[in-house]
């Protein structure tokens, strides 16, 4: 037995998340979707997210462009043009806690990840950084992405996972990926383990210094 927490990166993707939505409804599970913000400029898109929040899915931001992790982005605007701007986008579907997950660059946990001005920016804004414990790659395998993830659940008591709503094919396994965890005695749960929020309403309640950069910022 253990329990698992689904995440859905980089969308919302009009060609996939209808159907993630659709897979994780007929099962009665419940995850977050980390949106990018820009995306929501487009009606379809946001529309994708008002339905997903609507039936009980939790909206994150995940920047608003998802080009460079924001710990190699030597702007001091960097949180307010990338986190500041996909908050405002995401308006009035955001949840209390404003989860906020940085750009990992493939899914590294580093120093790539935040600065020191994001930081400031996090708590300043009440935000919540929701890292992770679980990147089975799903963008990159497509097709064999399952049994990685089922081998990363099995090997810790809580797995918080990061699965991509995009159109590589991925997503078409993720009932199978469902039929196969619920077999292994997954228990699905939409929190997140408490080692994977470092920063918790604005609050540093973790140590963060592995992923915060020194990189020297512009005025």
């Amino acid at each position: 037995m253990y329990d698992l927490t689904l995440t859905f990166d980089n969308g919302p993707d009009p060609d996939v998340t209808p159907r993630v939505l659709d897979v994780l409804a007929e099962r009665g599970i419940k995850a977050t979707f980390f949106v990018i913000g820009e995306k929501l400029a487009d009606t379809a898109r946001r529309g994708l997210a008002v339905r997903a929040h609507g039936e009980g899915h939790w909206i994150g931001n995940h920047t608003f462009t998802h080009s460079i992790p924001l710990g190699e982005q030597p702007d001091r605007m960097t949180a307010e043009k990338e986190i500041g701007r996909t908050q405002d986008a995401i308006g009035d579907l955001a949840h209390p806690q404003r989860w906020f997950r940085p750009f990992g660059g493939g899914g590294n946990l580093d120093t790539r990840l935040l600065k020191p001005s994001v930081v400031d920016y996090l708590t300043r804004n009440k935000h919540s950084c929701v890292l992770w414990n679980s990147i089975p790659r799903d963008w990159e395998d497509p097709d064999g992405w399952t049994g990685r993830a089922l081998d990363q659940c099995s090997q810790q008591p809580w797995t918080l996972m990061v699965l991509h709503d995009l159109p590589t094919g991925a997503m078409d396994h993720l009932e199978r990926f469902l039929d196969r965890a619920a077999a292994a005695g997954a228990r699905l749960r939409q929190d997140f383990p408490p080692q994977c929020v470092p920063v918790r309403g604005g609050e540093i309640v973790l140590p963060i210094i592995d992923y915060v950069s020194t990189i020297e910022e512009s005025v």
